[in-house]
């Protein structure tokens, strides 16, 4: 039998992005380990379909937070540490996007344990959740929140006495006595059986309920 306390308990490696102007907060549940990352932000593993999509819905373009090394791009590669992956994102621009839209980015997990050792949510053991007060009161325009996975939204369901409802779906829920939009949407990970413009479409149809889009 697996003894746990045997198993590294990770911290979140990244600071929860608060744009002061944000209108709504996304959670995942925790990043991979750092070998599979392209840059140093949310959703860093170049497989996992996030900034595709939401290059897909803001510009019509689902490359456009790639970055090809073979060609000139907005990245200093000189300082970047990533400069070795030919294909990665582009953090800078990403991160000016998210700023200029309204768009925060935290995880429902401060620590955890791998229980494979693997980035599949499946195996990830919560040991502490992130304080959403302590996130929600740094961005007072904020007034949704977006699981994106089964696991994230297990995680909020459980931790705010929320039953579980479908992707796609929003309900609302009550954090420091401030009512928030809840939606649910599907996981941007490859694993998760959707093709990337059927996913689009449910990250679309929440953007345009939050007349962001």
């Amino acid at each position: 039998m697996l003894d746990k306390e045997i198993i590294e308990i990770e911290t979140h490696p990244f600071e929860p992005f608060l744009p002061r102007n944000a209108k709504v907060l996304f959670l995942g549940t925790f990043p991979a380990k750092p070998i599979r990352w392209s840059m140093n932000f949310y959703y860093p593993n170049f497989l996992n379909d996030m900034w595709r999509i939401m290059g897909l819905l803001f510009y019509d373009d689902p490359m456009k937070f790639e970055i090809n090394s073979s060609v000139s791009d907005s990245s200093s590669l000189a300082n970047d540490q990533f400069a070795s992956k030919k294909k990665r994102f582009d953090q800078k621009a990403i991160m000016d996007f998210c700023a200029e839209k309204g768009i925060a980015l935290s995880d429902t997990a401060e620590k955890i344990r791998r229980l494979k050792g693997n980035a599949s949510d499946a195996f990830l053991e919560v040991v502490k959740s992130r304080n959403l007060s302590e996130l929600l009161a740094q961005i007072p325009e904020c007034k949704a929140i977006v699981t994106t996975g089964e696991k994230a939204t297990s995680v909020l369901c459980s931790d705010y006495n929320v039953d579980k409802f479908s992707i796609g779906e929003c309900v609302p829920i009550i954090i420091s006595n401030k009512e928030y939009s809840f939606y649910r949407m599907p996981s941007t990970s490859r694993a998760y059986p959707l093709s990337l413009d059927r996913k689009a479409e449910f990250y679309r149809e929440m953007f345009k309920d939050l007349e962001m889009l």
